[in-house]
């Protein structure tokens, strides 16, 4: 056995190989499109950022301009989306494109957004993976610090549950179970690298099941849905005339979306999560479990100084307990 005590290791102690530095855009790239739930156009723009920043929403309306960062924190409730809100501003839809920067390993960049939702483009990721490619990826002269689970933390509702567990590099297995002929019982196991993301999740899209989908137009919502951006199920089989872009695309997809809710951590993770039935409730309840838990965590690469730490690492830093933590 080994102790470490937390908030200890340094930028110099590998685990796994897991050590790299923090990156962010090479240039400014937009993204256009309608809302998923408001069917408005809207338009983000993707800003390179400092180091320590971390992802944060810019909201300009005239000639204020308010901020955001996305952090579980500020996250809200909200019906079949992730949504953040704080400082006079409110994001909907968030989790594909944080799933985008997130699956690249893109840790800093400002999101100027014209309205209150990331427009859903294809209901994937992968317009916005293309979009990040077209300008590049470049590293900044600062480690990315990662979260290191040392004791297992779980979240149950009845059938449904998300847990993780100590692990050496980062890792997702995902169960989903439906009883639909095209989907009946999925589960994908993913090894979270860029190139696994961008080959294996981001093209997977949102989907939703016909009586669902006619449920949420007549409240009102789901006005942006089109078998354009969604995979529309109906009794037996798929309205989507294109049909699917993998077997198993609905479990990728969820994978997707996970990615994107435990980005609101603030940073990398290195564990395994084991998510069935899941969705956004329950990933983001995960990650507010563990900053209730620190005493189940380490940081790793926290070579800042407090005054230059990303807003993470400030909250964490005041949840650190000065105990050593057990590992095996």
């Amino acid at each position: 056995m080994q102790y470490m005590e937390i908030g200890r290791l340094t930028a110099d102690m590998h685990d796994g190989g897991i050590v790299r530095n923090q990156q962010t855009l090479a240039a400014v790239v937009t993204c256009s499109g309608v809302g998923l739930h408001s069917g408005q156009p809207v338009t983000i723009t993707l800003r390179p950022a400092p180091p320590d920043t971390g992802v944060v929403f810019v909201n300009q309306k005239g000639d204020s301009i308010a901020s955001l960062t996305a952090s579980v924190e500020y996250c809200v409730p909200t019906e079949l989306c992730t949504a953040i809100t704080g400082n006079g501003v409110q994001v909907k839809t968030i989790e594909h494109v944080l799933s985008a920067l997130a699956g690249l390993e893109v840790d800093n960049v400002y999101i100027d957004v014209t309205g209150s939702e990331i427009p859903v483009m294809d209901g994937s990721a992968a317009p916005f993976v293309r979009s990040i490619r077209s300008v590049g990826v470049i590293a900044q002269d600062r480690k990315q610090p990662f979260l290191k689970i040392m004791a297992p933390i779980e979240v149950v509702e009845g059938s449904k549950r998300v847990r993780i567990e100590p692990a050496s590099t980062s890792r997702i297995t995902y169960s989903i179970h439906y009883d639909h002929p095209l989907i009946q019982t999925q589960t994908y196991e993913h090894d979270c690298s860029a190139s696994a993301f961008e080959n294996q999740i981001a093209e997977a899209r949102t989907f939703g099941f016909l009586h669902e989908v006619q449920a949420l137009w007549a409240r009102g919502l789901g006005r942006g849905g089109t078998l354009d951006n969604t995979v529309v199920l109906s009794k037996d089989g798929l309205m989507n005339q294109s049909g699917l872009r993998f077997h198993n695309e609905f479990v990728r997809h969820k994978i997707l979306d996970l990615i994107g809710d435990f980005s609101l951590l603030g940073m990398s993770f290195i564990g395994h999560i084991i998510a069935e039935r899941s969705g956004h409730a329950l990933h983001t309840r995960l990650v507010q479990r563990i900053l209730e838990q620190p005493e189940k965590w380490a940081l790793l690469n926290t070579e800042s100084t407090e005054g230059e730490q990303q807003p993470a690492l400030r909250r964490m830093a005041h949840l650190q307990p000065s105990v050593a933590l057990q590992a095996s």
